[in-house]
């Protein structure tokens, strides 16, 4: 698989009042109410985080593996330029990043071509990534191979075909306009990794822990040479476990059994084991990391060249301080699948589009306050824009920005105050970043300038100062546009906060207990029992229940569920092992009835919940599609109860 990137992904760097280099914001506050406070760590330990952040950048940013060490070999990211003519000509097509405070997009390619395979290869994998730095979030979205599109190459419209064609056709340069046209978004990076330089940097990583969410087999001993059913050969077993860098290539593109759909979920999902781990990988072990890297990938900007070595050390920072839970994935909705290819509506093609451009990053709070029927996070209700006086004043000296700000938040229902005694809405200072400012004096002030906040993109939410009082005119928030401000208002974010609803699960202890106690002896913890299961699933007839080493000393229990008639499966993992690395990354957690539970979002979908007790830990892991509603997920949860003795 192979994949190329441009200059920009969202530059982390911004200059401050002071003239110095600022990183992206850290984590949102309704999050780290429930994040341990962060440990005291010395300059070398900080370096390391940073130099192993690094390697997560370009891993994230290419959604396969791409990486480096600009704190040991600065001339690697040079190595990663585009060779190719190809590759150099699809550079001509990205935009530009220049401001470091937007956001930025990658395009990522990964080839299908194989060693000794003849022919023109087709792009295995077409992904886009998104970072935004405030509030800081990174976006997955993937396109199935087969989807019917309309094919694009520089040298002219090709007509319409399956989207893996537009690279066989027209390379990378082909790939990257097919894209343009089906999205109207236009990449700042390229980036592309070939198959081997995947099993290599997986490897050398010391393989990937991931969730696998049930049995995949097949054999071709008994398919003849040439015959249809001479698919890539797979045997993995259900349950967390680390991947290797041919058992990961083999999940991530198996096919055989399901569709693209399901492809690209496991490739997002491997995308987000990997940033869960990578700040693991031993300090020594990062020059051979490197060398597989620039062996095998590219990664491009405009013009041609790599991104600058500070470009990539911002954007390991902002990785290395982004909130846990806020990669999402989405996804297209409504995919209609056909005999051999995938289609989807403009408009559901849209809809992704903007979900992409806008994750809502409050909505495992939302959704977990609908779900667990109580208050999760710091109560920061702003009020509704008709109850918010705002009044707008011009700080960075273009013409018409203060009047532009405030009619796109009187469009959006806000109430303009202007400055008394007709003064002029210029405030007393220039600012680089927008300054919105609260006044403490009334209710509900700063909720309301922390909603405000999110529509200019890039903002700071200070409290009213004096020198700006008197020309606030009474205004709840004042807001100083700056020169992060370029006219126009973020959309905002699409609510999906899933509606009050009844879980989907019925009582049926019956179904795993007679396994389970064939296996307490053989685990050193207590086993629990899912009372309750989703209403359409069964035990997996072909591996319901496994009984494992998950790390080579802890031991683990996994029962896995399929909904009948479809390729969805979801499981229960029980272990003992504590500090896997998938537990890193909860959005919060809370106590129940005396039972403390992590849950752990994508965006509004509930992906796992976990239990902790008896020194152990018991994960209710959703389907790749995540189609469990949030409701099942906690009722399972909940319904967990201890193995008799």
């Amino acid at each position: 698989m192979r994949t190329t990137l441009k200059r920009g992904i969202g530059r982390g760097a911004s200059v401050n009042g002071n003239g110095r280099a600022t990183l992206p914001p850290g984590a949102l506050s309704p999050i780290t109410l429930y994040r341990q406070p962060p440990r005291r760590r010395s300059g070398l330990q900080l370096a390391t985080k940073i130099a192993t952040g690094f390697v997560a950048v370009l891993v994230l940013i290419g959604g396969a593996v791409a990486g480096g060490a600009y704190l040991f070999f600065h001339h690697s990211i040079a190595a990663t330029a585009p060779k190719t003519a190809a590759d150099k000509k699809a550079t001509e097509a990205l935009a530009d990043a220049t401001d470091p405070n937007k956001p930025a997009i990658a395009i990522v390619i990964g080839y299908d071509k194989r060693f000794k395979e003849e022919g023109s290869s087709r792009s295995d994998t077409v992904m886009l990534v998104r970072t935004q730095p405030d509030p800081p979030a990174v976006s997955l979205l993937s396109f199935p191979r087969d989807l019917r599109v309309d094919i694009r190459c520089p040298s002219g419209d090709r007509g319409f075909d399956k989207l893996n064609a537009a690279y066989s056709i027209c390379k990378s340069p082909g790939t990257v306009a097919t894209i343009r046209g089906l999205t109207g978004l236009q990449p700042n990076y390229l980036i592309t990794v070939d198959f081997r330089g995947f099993t290599q940097v997986v490897d050398r990583l010391g393989g990937i822990w991931m969730d696998v969410d049930r049995r995949y087999f097949h054999s071709n001993a008994s398919a003849p040479i040439g015959s249809e059913e001479r698919y890539a050969e797979i045997n993995l077993q259900p349950g967390y476990q680390k991947l290797n860098g041919k058992s990961a290539l083999d999940f991530v593109r198996y096919r055989h059994t399901d569709n693209d759909i399901y492809r690209n979920a496991r490739q997002q999902a491997f995308v987000k084991a990997i940033r869960q781990q990578i700040s693991k990988v031993p300090l020594q072990d990062m020059p051979r990391v490197i060398h597989a890297i620039v062996s095998n990938v590219i990664v491009g900007r405009k013009g041609g060249g790599a991104p600058s070595e500070q470009t990539v050390f911002n954007y390991a920072r902002f990785l290395y301080d982004m909130p846990r839970g806020n990669v999402f994935q989405v996804k297209i909705p409504d995919l209609q699948i056909g005999a051999s290819d995938v289609y989807a509506s403009p408009s559901a093609i849209q809809a992704a589009v903007r979900e992409f451009q806008n994750p809502d990053v409050a909505a495992p709070q939302k959704a977990g306050s609908v779900v667990l029927h109580r208050r999760v996070g710091k109560r920061t209700k702003a009020p509704l824009p008709t109850q918010t006086s705002v009044t707008v004043l011009n700080g960075n000296g273009v013409y018409g920005s203060a009047t532009l700000a405030a009619d796109g938040l009187h469009s959006r229902g806000y109430r303009i105050l202007y400055p008394p005694n007709q003064i002029p809405a210029d405030a007393p200072a220039h600012t680089f970043r927008t300054q919105v400012y609260f006044d403490p004096t009334k209710r509900r002030a700063k909720p309301a300038a922390n909603s405000i906040r999110n529509v200019f993109g890039t903002a700071d939410v200070v409290k009213l100062p004096s020198n700006v009082k008197p020309l606030s005119n009474g205004s709840m928030v004042v807001v100083v546009v700056g020169q992060t401000f370029h006219g126009s208002l973020a959309p905002s974010p699409v609510d999906h906060t899933p509606p009050k609803q009844p879980p989907n699960v019925v009582r049926n202890t019956g179904a795993t207990i007679g396994l389970l106690r064939k296996r307490r002896t053989k685990v050193p913890f207590r086993l629990e029992v899912p009372t309750v299961i989703e209403k359409s699933s069964v035990l997996d007839s072909d591996k319901g229940i496994r009984t494992y080493r998950i790390d080579g000393r802890n031991k683990a229990v996994r029962l896995t569920f399929q909904k009948q008639d479809t390729f969805e499966y979801w499981g229960i993992e029980e272990t003992d092992w504590a500090d896997a690395p998938v537990l890193s990354d909860k959005n919060f957690t809370q106590v129940l009835k005396g039972r403390k539970y992590s849950f752990y979002w994508n965006g509004p979908n509930l992906h796992m919940v976990v239990l902790h007790e008896n020194g152990a830990s018991y994960w209710v892991v959703n389907t790749l599609l995540d189609t469990l509603s949030p409701q099942t997920m906690v009722a399972i949860a909940r319904g967990l109860t201890p193995l008799k003795k």
